[in-house]
């Protein structure tokens, strides 16, 4: 029996997602398990696996397509199934080829020819609003990025189901030329003589991915009480113990291996600091899940070295290579970058003395680490120059008070001072 094959949340909480490429064509047969689609999250392009076996009967959502989740993407037949299956589905659903999310009108192909009717079945948003009451039917993220962008949906012709408003409606809506201008024409300049002229630019439109980024950082400032708290470290000892290290060893350790480390062996001295704020509940984790932001082309992400306090430092480094290698890869999983109870964002290879970093919801906490730099410094009343490096620790107010992240950043600053401490 022919079914609907519809768009899944890869990632909680997705929206939407990109088809990135098809794997099959029409026609061919799918076994359950075999790689259906490239989908791009915001953070990754994830391979989509069939569920179950049959004929991948009709497309019909085009390549490089922003669909929302739960909607349909595909046909699968069983075998023997004819075309007018799939235009009998496809009524039922009250699904149009043509609202399936085509960007552009797809080749004449035996199947699409078989069901003319179907595609005649198209609703447009005026005749919708007419019978609703000048009810606007749109998608709740269509209406948000409306909003965002001062955009009015009255007048626009929406392309989702039943000529629902989706995003890729407000998406064209936005990159519409100036009524009466063709495109590639330039503007007659209207700034008065002796006024400067606006400034030549281009704009590059935001990936899903930067479009997360931003929502999510904007929301954490808004709704997170950030507070701060610095201490500097002494780093002669942890880098004459890394040179002796990676001197007898196969794996070179890096500063950052040390760090990951210790902020997890600090969480574990004080567990109190391992948790994070719900409207109900304060969460308490059991084991130090540390996320690592790593710097991508498309944006910041931060997959996560699961349970740091036991493991060694070598499959720490280990584990945050593979992981950092495969985030520029774009082919983490979702559970690779999700569920952390603590960050680590470290800019001191790019010579960044200090910074304070925006709090990764829904963690209470991000420790951000400067450069190490020689200074100055006072030992037993005399005068000497010292390795130090300066962090900053962002905590969530709402969940940590400041006398415990003083108590955890004591601890870190310990474990960074005395790093036989954090091996041992």
């Amino acid at each position: 029996m022919a079914k609907l094959i519809k768009m899944p949340e890869i990632a909680a909480n997705a929206t939407s997602a990109v088809i990135v490429q098809w794997s099959k064509k029409e026609g061919d047969v799918i076994r359950a398990g075999e790689c259906l689609a490239e989908i791009e999250t915001d953070k990754a392009v994830i391979e989509y696996d069939a569920d179950s076996s049959g004929v991948l009967g009709k497309i019909l959502v085009a390549t490089g397509t922003d669909v929302e989740v739960g909607a349909p993407i595909a046909v699968l037949l069983d075998e023997g199934e004819k075309d007018a299956d799939i235009a009998a589905l496809l009524s039922a659903a009250g699904v149009a080829p043509a609202q399936a999310g085509r960007e552009e009108p797809a080749a004449p192909t035996a199947s699409s020819t078989a069901a003319p009717a179907v595609a005649a079945t198209i609703l447009h948003p005026e005749h919708d609003r007419a019978e609703a009451g000048a009810r606007i039917f749109a998608s709740p993220l269509a209406r948000r990025l409306a909003r965002e962008r001062g955009l009015s949906l009255d007048g626009l012709r929406g392309s989702g189901p039943h000529g629902r408003i989706v995003r890729r409606d407000v998406d064209a809506a936005t990159q519409r030329p100036v009524a009466g201008v063709a495109i590639g024409q330039a503007l007659a300049p209207t700034a008065p003589t002796g006024v400067a002229a606006t400034p030549t630019f281009t704009e590059v439109a935001h990936s899903g991915m930067r479009r997360t980024i931003a929502r999510r950082l904007s929301e954490s400032k808004a709704s997170i009480p950030h507070f701060y708290v610095s201490a500097d470290c002494r780093m002669d000892r942890l880098l004459a113990l890394r040179a002796e290290i990676n001197a007898a060893g196969h794996r070179k350790l890096s500063v950052n291996d040390f760090i990951v480390k210790a902020v997890a062996v600090a969480l574990q001295a004080v567990p109190e600091m391992n948790v994070s704020w719900t409207d109900t509940a304060l969460r308490k984790y059991a084991k130090a899940d540390i996320s690592v932001a790593v710097s991508t082309d498309g944006g910041l992400i931060t997959p996560v070295v699961r349970d740091a306090g036991s493991k060694t430092l070598s499959a720490i480094s280990r584990e945050i290579a593979d992981l950092a290698t495969r985030a520029r890869a774009g082919s983490l999983a979702p559970d690779e970058y999700q569920g952390g109870s603590f960050t680590v964002s470290n800019l001191g290879m790019f010579g960044v003395r200090e910074f304070a970093a925006i709090i990764n919801p829904p963690q209470a906490a991000i420790l951000a680490v400067g450069a190490t730099l020689e200074q100055p410094v006072v030992v037993d009343g005399q005068l000497a120059v010292a390795r130090v490096m300066k962090v900053t620790l962002s905590v969530d107010h709402r969940a940590v008070d400041g006398a415990l992240a003083a108590q955890w950043l004591a601890a870190f600053q310990r474990c960074i001072e005395n790093p036989l401490s954090a091996l041992i």
